[in-house]
């Protein structure tokens, strides 16, 4: 049998009715027609966004963004502000603050308290007072150097009070308890200190006038102090 392969042109079209595309590949031939690639249609908007050529402004309290002459953006910045809180603060009252003045006798120049309870008399009965002197002329006090006051006019007044007002480094309590003042319990006719200041508790003066016991126990403190 004579070579079958063909060259002509004519005998060719009588196998292969369709198309036929030379690739530039040895691998093979593509028989059926390749859709032509076409690229993706670009999209135009129809109204285009300006590019923005002027500067961004920054206010304090606002932006500003100018694109141009004619438009202007203004972005509000919000500012949350804190309620101010208020501390109540308690006012801190002394016996000056509220008024108080305490009546008593003397001039307090060397800051010596002398107390008294006596709800009838000024001081004390005739006899009271003639002790009390004997007392202030035995310490060589004159009424300058103390201040002499009736407790009964000032109940339920405390020590820390009385200090403050009178600025004491001294005091004589008679017929005023230490409870009275808002201290412990403490002995009767002997010297206690109460921070830096000396402190003697006796019996009213009528009724020490008449007890000899208390009065000895008494002077014997009295030579002890430092005034």
């Amino acid at each position: 049998m004579g070579e079958q392969l063909t060259t002509s042109a004519e005998a060719l079209r009588l196998f292969f009715t369709e198309d036929i595309y030379l690739v530039n590949s040895d691998d093979k031939i593509l028989g059926a027609a390749q859709p032509e690639l076409k690229p993706a249609p670009v999209p135009v908007l129809e109204n285009p966004v300006p590019v923005l050529e002027n500067p961004v402004h920054v206010a304090a309290n606002a932006v500003h963004v100018t694109a141009d002459p004619v438009v202007e953006v203004v972005v509000p910045v919000v500012v949350q502000l804190v309620p101010e809180i208020k501390v109540a603060v308690p006012e801190v009252k002394t016996p000056a603050a509220e008024g108080v003045v305490f009546k008593y006798l003397g001039k307090n120049q060397k800051n010596i308290l002398i107390l008294v309870n006596d709800t009838e008399n000024e001081v004390s009965t005739d006899k009271g007072k003639e002790l009390l002197r004997n007392i202030v002329k035995a310490l060589q006090l004159t009424a300058n150097d103390f201040a002499l006051l009736n407790y009964a006019a000032y109940a339920n007044t405390g020590f820390e009070e009385f200090r403050n007002f009178f600025k004491s480094n001294l005091v004589f309590a008679f017929g005023v308890t230490p409870l009275h003042l808002g201290l412990g319990e403490q002995p009767v006719n002997e010297i206690i200190m109460q921070g830096a200041a000396q402190l003697i508790f006796s019996v009213n003066l009528d009724q020490l006038a008449d007890d000899q016991a208390g009065k000895k126990a008494l002077w014997g403190s009295l030579k002890k102090l430092s005034i």
